[in-house]
């Protein structure tokens, strides 16, 4: 997936704002919490880190590709870095981000997410 395919894909999902920062990464946001972030590659493959369920923390952090995100999984934080190939196919990057989205969602106060127009079953 490209920086491009990742930002359309990210701006897709409801109620999310984009923000440069961090030294020029692509950081995506739900009701001002940050859900994904692409950048800090050192080569061609781009970096794509994503907030995820401990479950998932547990499944992916030892495959091929990925790896807990630095700085945030040191702290304690589930989040997971797909950093090289084989890594992720598209479709399931793109599972993972919606994902993503929700649990950062789903986290915010009922107040806001009614005002983002988040609505979950």
């Amino acid at each position: 997936m490209t920086y491009e395919q990742y930002n359309a894909f990210c701006g897709s999902l409801p109620a999310t704002t984009y923000v440069m920062q961090w030294g020029g990464s692509h950081v995506w946001k739900v009701g001002g919490k940050v859900f994904a972030v692409g950048g800090w590659d050192e080569g061609e493959h781009p970096h794509i880190t994503f907030k995820v369920s401990d479950l998932a923390f547990e499944v992916l952090k030892d495959q091929r590709g990925l790896r807990p995100a630095p700085y945030l999984a040191s702290r304690g934080l589930k989040w997971i870095q797909h950093y090289a190939k084989p890594g992720l196919k598209d479709k399931d990057l793109k599972a993972y981000l919606k994902t993503a989205h929700q649990i950062v969602a789903q986290g915010l106060s009922k107040k806001q997410q009614k005002a983002l127009g988040l609505v979950f079953d």
